[in-house]
């Protein structure tokens, strides 16, 4: 494993944290779209999850690398084996060259940090008003700027560009997981790539049509105006 990858891990890592730690508590009244399904409610749970989980890998990943690099404490080295830093590998593979810096993973750090950028922009331009629930604030406006003016929702874009970074980064081969962890079976990183993005963008489409449908009713000719001059939902041109 190459220090160039165990930064940009933790580059990634970090950038999928700050991306989905709220950036406002969701107020006890004011929730709307609370009868969807439990599974798509539940979508900050099961984001904040993968956000514990990314750290878990990203931590491994590092000790491959320090470990590899001889760079660990004569204390820690008999401790910190093989064996427990890297349980699946395969026998024929190199430690070294199990994790490494391939294309595809470079590519999903860079997908992962534009998603990264566009919600963080999305926290600024809504302030207060961004929860991770869906809510109607007190004094509730409609958005039309920056991000805003070009696609409705571009936090979901942000959302959905995370998820499919993190999963080409650490769902293919030369990566900790799929090297040395829990998914070395091909059969299963293609169940969780599916389900992962399917369930993406299941919870994005509800939302959206939730979210259409709140600022509709609040907004009436301000949203008819808004709706006409920009028809996309999460790409423009596209969906």
């Amino acid at each position: 494993m190459s220090a160039t990858r165990a930064i940009l891990v933790l580059v990634q890592t970090f950038v999928y944290h700050i991306a989905y730690n709220p950036p406002n508590p969701s107020p006890s009244k004011g929730r709307y779209h609370t009868e969807e399904l439990y599974i798509l409610q539940i979508a900050p749970l099961i984001f904040k999850a993968i956000q514990i989980l990314s750290w878990f890998w990203t931590s491994f990943e590092i000790l491959h690398y320090v470990k590899n690099a001889a760079l660990l404490p004569s204390s820690l080295a008999p401790i910190l084996t093989d064996a427990l830093i890297c349980p699946m590998a395969n026998p024929t593979i190199l430690p070294t060259k199990a994790i490494r810096a391939t294309p595809v993973f470079i590519l999903g750090v860079v997908i992962s940090i534009i998603g990264s950028y566009i919600r963080l922009d999305c926290f600024q331009a809504l302030g207060q008003m961004f929860t991770f629930d869906l809510t109607v604030h007190p004094e509730h406006s409609l958005i039309t700027n920056r991000l805003y003016a070009y696609v409705r929702h571009p936090a979901y874009t942000g959302s959905m560009l995370l998820i499919i970074g993190l999963t080409i980064s650490h769902l293919t081969d030369g990566s900790w997981l799929t090297e040395c962890g829990p998914l070395t079976s091909h059969t299963t990183v293609l169940v969780i790539w599916a389900a992962g993005w399917f369930w993406t963008a299941c919870v994005a489409l509800s939302r959206a049509q939730a979210e259409d449908a709140q600022m509709r009713k609040l907004f009436k000719d301000e949203w008819k105006v808004y709706a006409t001059n920009v028809p996309w939902w999460f790409v423009p041109g596209v969906l």
